[in-house]
């Protein structure tokens, strides 16, 4: 191979090896997100989307290039069959044919698998703000319901101090007293209840996130088969012209 389809080759591999990394069960997107929050990856994001485009541009060039290749060996080798030349030439032409072969898979693979790279990335950094955020409304729900009983158990006692005094001053006072607890139970109650609404939302979200990211898994897990044949493929037709 040349060396820049040597350099498509080992990009296509290290897509590969990167994806594999990412889609790890066992690394949390919290994690991910602590990794990517890191001072060179913060340096690098700057660069990121231009590199990124750059990157698309070339992979479509090399892609390009290779139906082209491929289109003209194929005629080339029809014309051949058909005029039967010698078998040196023949082979030759055949040749041609396979890299040319060869290098529109490894172009067109390395494009689909930087867009499939960009977009796990993405999600993963989605799904990553959707669990903490998910984590602070649970720690407001929380919060919020202990005030709640804190103020209903204070209501009580209080209730239960002033039962037996028959003071109008004093019973004035405790209904005030109580009115005002009263007031501030409600407003606590309603707080619980658009902390509770906003938990079920983001749960929600980070469900919808969670089952973006199993499609993408499973698309991933149906391309791995697809280059796993593809490199038998070629593997056989190495064989071939060993032999």
């Amino acid at each position: 191979m040349t060396f820049q389809w040597t350099a498509v080759a080992a990009f296509l591999y290290g897509e590969v090896g990167v994806i594999l990394v990412l889609c790890l069960p066992f690394i949390s997107p919290l994690r991910w997100q602590k990794i990517f929050m890191f001072p060179l990856w913060s340096k690098m994001a700057v660069f990121w989307n231009k590199m990124f485009l750059t990157i698309i541009v070339l992979l479509i060039v090399l892609f390009l290039d290779a139906v082209r290749e491929v289109r003209k060996y194929s005629s080339v080798h029809v014309n051949e069959k058909a005029a039967n030349v010698n078998s040196s030439a023949f082979d030759h032409i055949q040749m041609k044919l396979f890299r040319s072969q060869r290098n529109l898979y490894l172009s067109g693979f390395s494009l689909f698998l930087w867009l499939v790279l960009r977009r796990t990335v993405t999600l993963l950094t989605q799904l990553a703000k959707e669990m903490a955020s998910h984590a602070a409304l649970e720690t407001q729900v929380n919060d919020a319901t202990e005030a709640a009983k804190k103020y209903m158990a204070e209501n009580e006692r209080l209730q239960e101090a002033l039962s037996g005094k028959g003071d109008s001053k004093k019973k004035e006072s405790t209904d005030a007293t109580e009115a005002k607890l009263k007031e501030e139970i409600e407003h606590l109650k309603a707080e619980l209840q658009k902390t509770s609404n906003a938990f079920h939302k983001a749960k929600t979200e980070g469900a919808a996130v969670k089952k973006q990211s199993e499609s993408l898994r499973r698309e991933y897990d149906h391309l791995m088969k697809e280059f796993e044949q593809l490199q038998q493929r070629l593997n056989k037709a190495e064989d071939k012209k060993d032999l």
